[in-house]
């Protein structure tokens, strides 16, 4: 009997709570009804039977929107319990090791695999990753001390790689534990690029400047009653400060270029008639260096899509180049031929000299910022150590290319592939 009491109890509770729940819904029928009644004069057993319906449709209505919610829930549930962890580690494009208290690998994702190789369930991370920092990481974390954990770790084989590894537990009461793999190797290289830029922008400046500085110091003392020394020091003075100058310009364009890595489809250029304008506008200084410029132009339309003054600016740079480090040859072979066969044939521009070469260890970085293959000479002909990049910047707006091949003794070639679309 107490059972059915509690029985009959609970299920009151529950109409009661239903009710409740619906009681602004039933309030407004129930309004709605005897404003009828009143107005319309409606009989009595009307009213009631309207009454009745009010309340069965609010509990049904309660009761098909906590099953529906159950529904939903359940639905949630039973998705979710199909993805496993091999399915979630594998939607994630970074490194993720899973590990278990001991330190074994319980699943590792493929990028997991492809970055370390080697990696298998049941193998010990604290073998895998012997590195001082990935070892505090792993005690850190297993200790219980702390739920989450971050170090940064290098790998240096096959190619050294930088990450940042964070180490957290999976859930509560699971004993698994992840560690995911944050590739900074990109972000390294372009802060070591910023850093040695502004480093040897400032070495670059710095030099002239203390020149000129000290010259001032001399005019303003020992010198300053000497015309053939202070006429000296002025013609080197204006000399520095116009090696800044090309500097300063130098910078804006490799600014400008960076800013706009991409050209936009643009007029058709004529590379015979561009590469022309080069060679006259060079030949005072073939003359002054003792280098004759021959031509060997291919016969026909020698037309590519392009920028003219970049083009001209590229051109120039490299015939520049070839008339001052390669005069010991005494001339420079300057040829546009077609290209080589393919899907896409272009158009090559090859500048030629015959100077000393260069060495092939130079030859990979010979268009990085700054860098130089003999300093002083290059300091001596005036140069800023920024045409060449200057050059494999432009020609990268306009999906063309460098090729260089040098031997030391026999010159230099510097070879621009154009393509015709």
């Amino acid at each position: 009997m107490a059972e059915m009491g509690a029985e009959h109890e609970g299920a009151a509770q529950t109409v009661a709570i239903r009710l409740w729940n619906s009681r602004r819904l039933l309030a407004a029928g129930i309004g709605a009804v005897l404003a009828v009644y009143w107005f319309a004069g409606m009989s009595g057993y009307v009213v009631l039977l309207a009454c009745a319906v009010l309340l069965a449709a609010a509990m049904l209505q309660t009761d098909v929107a906590r099953q529906s919610a159950e529904g939903g829930a359940a639905i949630e549930a039973s998705g979710l319990q199909r993805l496993s962890g091999e399915y979630l580690a594998a939607a994630v494009a970074d490194p993720l090791i899973i590990f278990d208290r001991t330190a074994m690998i319980v699943h590792a994702n493929a990028a997991a695999f492809a970055a370390f190789g080697g990696i298998a369930p049941g193998l010990s991370l604290s073998l895998k990753f012997r590195a001082p920092e990935m070892q505090a990481l792993l005690d850190s974390i297993l200790s219980g001390n702390v739920a989450s954990d971050v170090v940064d770790y290098t790998e240096k084989l096959p190619v050294e790689r930088a990450y940042r590894v964070s180490a957290s537990s999976v859930g509560h009461g699971t004993d698994l534990y992840v560690l995911v793999f944050k590739d900074q190797s990109e972000a390294r290289r372009i802060d070591r690029m910023r850093a040695d830029f502004i480093a040897n922008a400032s070495h670059e400046l710095r030099t002239p400047l203390a020149s000129i500085s000290g010259f001032i110091e001399t005019l303003r003392g020992p010198a300053r009653n000497d015309p053939a020394a202070r006429e000296q020091f002025l013609q080197i003075m204006q000399n520095q400060t116009g090696r800044m100058a090309r500097l300063i310009d130098d910078l804006l364009s490799l600014s400008r270029l960076e800013m706009k890595p991409y050209l936009k489809p643009g007029n058709e250029v004529d590379l015979r008639q561009t590469v022309d304008s080069v060679i006259d506008s060079l030949g005072p200084l073939a003359r002054e260096n003792g280098v004759a410029i021959e031509r060997d132009f291919a016969e026909g339309p020698l037309d590519v899509p392009g920028d003219r003054d970049e083009l001209f600016q590229v051109f120039e740079n490299l015939l520049e180049n070839a008339c001052k480090y390669g005069q010991s040859g005494g001339r420079v072979v300057v040829s546009i031929a077609p290209g080589d066969a393919g899907p896409e044939p272009g158009i090559d521009v090859t500048i030629r000299d015959f100077g000393p070469g260069i060495a092939e260890e130079h030859i990979p970085r010979i268009t990085e910022r700054f860098y130089r293959v003999d300093v002083e000479n290059s300091r001596t002909q005036k140069g800023t150590g920024l045409g060449l990049s200057i050059v494999k910047h432009i020609l990268t707006r306009h999906n063309a290319r460098l090729s260089i091949k040098s031997e030391v003794g026999k010159g230099a070639a510097f070879s621009v592939h154009l393509p015709r679309h």
